[in-house]
């Protein structure tokens, strides 16, 4: 029986390969499972769990797309200087 740090890194190990689509739509569908509630203490805390890991992929994608924009942007301005 595997122990729930294991579980854990597994389920960090996939939600670091996923896209921002997939990370964002599994988020929202987290958040709606939590609004609903009905789930026990420990289904719930590995659910928000899951939504902190999905929420911070998706930061990833984000942070990583700002990068590219203002990269893209700081060589206009020097195309356009030079």
């Amino acid at each position: 029986m595997a122990d729930a740090g294991s579980d854990n890194t597994d389920t960090l190990a996939e939600i670091a390969a996923f896209g921002y689509e997939r990370a964002r739509d599994e988020l929202v569908n987290v958040v709606k499972m939590l609004e609903q509630g009905g789930l026990d203490l420990d289904d719930s805390l590995a659910l928000w769990e899951r939504g902190e890991a999905l929420a911070a992929r998706c930061e990833q994608h984000l942070a990583g797309a700002r990068k590219r924009v203002e990269d893209a942007l700081s060589r206009a301005d020097l195309d356009a200087d030079g």
